[in-house]
């Protein structure tokens, strides 16, 4: 065997959930049911008006009627806040923490304060957000000003609440690589609550590295990870098979890091056929966990030493 053999010495409990933004068709309760049937052991929960609207009356309710199901189906959660519209009907993902508006600047912390308090009351293991992309005509260092400022206090409610806040690079926004994560870590003073969303599809889109290798880059500061096929220079979430990663290595170098969160299954544009891909994703993935978790063959035998001396006297 040539090169390194990085699959794990032992069976690895991961932690496989499906996002519910890929789940939009169907109701709450009945998406943590067929994730619980599945056999999912959680869920990333995209706050939307279709899924916990963080923006209706009564989110304290709710929310709790939410924890009630997740406990009922032993399910974990995390909370993702990549809803398209809303905040602005008009606008995808608008507006950002880098608006030029402080107005709309407060507005998206204003959501992601309410995504870590609803992260808090279940019992989430991260919140999840992300930059934005940067507006025309925003000088860079302007725009790094604007997220480091408009993230802190997202950061400090993070930490009051015990949930760490895990930002994602994403393709084409200001933050969107591991290289961008580190610049707005060291911008805010290296805050412990501030953690990484890894998103394996970006990691095959963009990254310098192999996706495997990213997971062991970002393996200090791992909080979420989200999961799905992708292509080389080509932002376009796939399901698993359709895209070029090879996912054994992966889960792989995910297994050595020891990390416990979910990992995540994210198809936000498969909702119209979202219990089939569920159903086979888990399936996928649990195949390339066997895979990536089988022992490592033992090396063939030396060949014994030849005897000493030419032969007979």
């Amino acid at each position: 065997m040539t090169g390194t053999d990085n699959r794990a010495s032992g069976p690895i409990p991961f932690r496989f959930g499906y996002g519910t933004n890929g789940l939009t068709d169907l109701r709450l309760d009945d998406a943590l049911g067929l994730l619980a049937d599945l056999g999912y052991a959680g869920v990333g929960l995209t706050l939307d008006h279709m899924h916990l609207d963080p923006l209706a009356p009564d989110l304290p309710a709710r929310t709790r009627h939410v924890a009630r199901s997740l406990e009922r189906l032993g399910l974990t959660a995390t909370i993702e806040t990549g809803a398209r519209y809303v905040l602005d009907p008009r606008r995808k993902h608008g507006p950002s923490l880098l608006d030029p508006d402080p107005d709309a600047r407060a507005a998206r912390v204003s959501l992601l304060l309410r995504a870590v308090q609803v992260a808090a009351d279940l019992g989430a293991h991260a919140v999840h957000c992300f930059s934005g992309i940067t507006p025309e005509g925003t000088p860079e260092d302007t725009a790094w000003r604007r997220l480091a400022e408009a993230i802190g206090p997202v950061v400090d409610a993070a930490h009051d609440s015990g949930v760490p806040l895990a930002i994602e690079p994403e393709p084409g926004h200001l933050l969107s690589t591991l290289a961008d994560f580190h610049r707005l870590r060291h911008d805010l003073g290296d805050p412990g609550a501030l953690g990484l969303t890894l998103d394996i599809g970006h990691c095959q889109c963009l990254e310098p590295r192999s996706p495997a290798d990213c997971v062991r880059d970002a393996a200090p500061w791992l909080r979420h990870v989200q999961i799905e096929d992708m292509r080389r220079g080509v932002h376009e979430h796939l399901p698993f098979g359709d895209g070029e990663i090879d996912f054994p290595p992966v889960l792989a170098a995910l297994a050595s890091t020891g990390y416990q969160g979910l990992t995540v299954v994210e198809l936000p544009r498969h909702s119209h056929a979202g219990p089939q891909l569920a159903s086979e994703s888990i399936e996928f993935l649990h195949k390339a966990a066997t895979e990536a978790t089988r022992p490592a063959p033992l090396p063939a035998p030396a060949p014994a030493p030849a005897p000493a001396g030419g032969g007979t006297p």
